[in-house]
């Protein structure tokens, strides 16, 4: 469906862009006094980007990637991986989560428990592989992503930083094509991969375009449903979009802690971003 909107995601500088983020992801990597960072190369573009402005902010040396299929999906994504690891010079190693998986006696044995699974088993293994190196876990979700709730807790959404949270899906195609990452990973269709045939709009039952549309006119215009679907998108996929926004609510917050004090860490008890205490 093609809608005509007065209102659209907005184009960004792709170069500011990046230089914004590689200056904090650089900032946050002085402030935990580690050495590196840790990224999943999944053959998407998503982290194909956040491995991007890493290696922006740190420089190669210092950005380890891992592909680590899952023994589920047979793709071309380690070739793709492997051809944005050689685009920015940084080391991929390839770890084969099959034995791991395979072998696991799992409650859930339909597709979004295995796949759930297999997503907190990819960042368990970048966790210990960051404690080894010394390095943080790079989150690779998007802003859309994170929205819709179409993430995993304690999966996808473990990493210690998340350099695409502000940057909507459509947002991070188009700034992954203004920098030149190779066009195999721009143009693929986006996929966690964790069954055979999985697609992400597939399974959310909409496309990122539309999605980003209903996002951005809902978060940053602050539009009604009714008033978004006004615009030309279809009710129906405006309150899909929007019941997942409400759905998934608790994934956007730290875990719930019943108050009993005055200083609840998280709640009053705040502080900046970088705060090393008293000198």
């Amino acid at each position: 469906m093609t809608v005509a909107a007065p209102i659209r995601v907005p184009e960004l500088d792709a170069d500011l862009v990046v230089r914004a983020l590689a200056l904090a992801l650089s900032q946050t990597l002085d402030d935990a006094g580690r050495s590196g960072f840790v990224v999943g190369l999944s053959g998407g573009v998503d982290s194909a980007l956040a491995a991007a402005i890493a290696v922006r902010a740190a420089g190669p040396a210092a950005v380890h990637a891992f592909h680590l299929p899952s023994g589920e999906a047979v793709t071309d994504s380690v070739e793709i991986a492997r051809e944005v690891a050689d685009h920015l010079g940084v080391e991929l190693e390839t770890v084969s989560m099959g034995a791991l998986i395979g072998g696991a006696p799992l409650a859930a044995q339909e597709p979004h428990g295995r796949g759930n699974f297999t997503s907190r088993i990819r960042m368990a293994i970048l966790y210990d592989r960051a404690a080894a190196l010394d390095a943080l876990v790079l989150g690779t979700s998007n802003k859309s992503e994170i929205a819709l709730g179409y993430t995993t807790l304690w999966g996808d959404m473990a990493a210690d930083c998340w350099p695409l949270g502000d940057l909507y899906k459509t947002q991070v195609l188009e700034v992954a094509r203004s920098i030149g990452l190779p066009l195999s990973v721009v143009e693929r269709t986006p996929s966690a991969e964790l069954w055979d045939g999985q697609t992400d709009e597939g399974e959310l039952g909409f496309s990122y375009g539309l999605a980003d549309l209903v996002l951005y006119t809902y978060l940053e215009s602050r539009r009604r449903p009714e008033e978004i679907a006004a615009l030309g998108i279809e009710g129906d996929v405006v309150e899909r979009v929007l019941d997942r926004v409400r759905r998934n609510a608790f994934k956007r917050r730290l875990p719930w802690i019943p108050k009993l004090t005055t200083r609840t860490v998280g709640h009053d008890f705040l502080h900046p971003r970088a705060w090393r205490g008293p000198a």
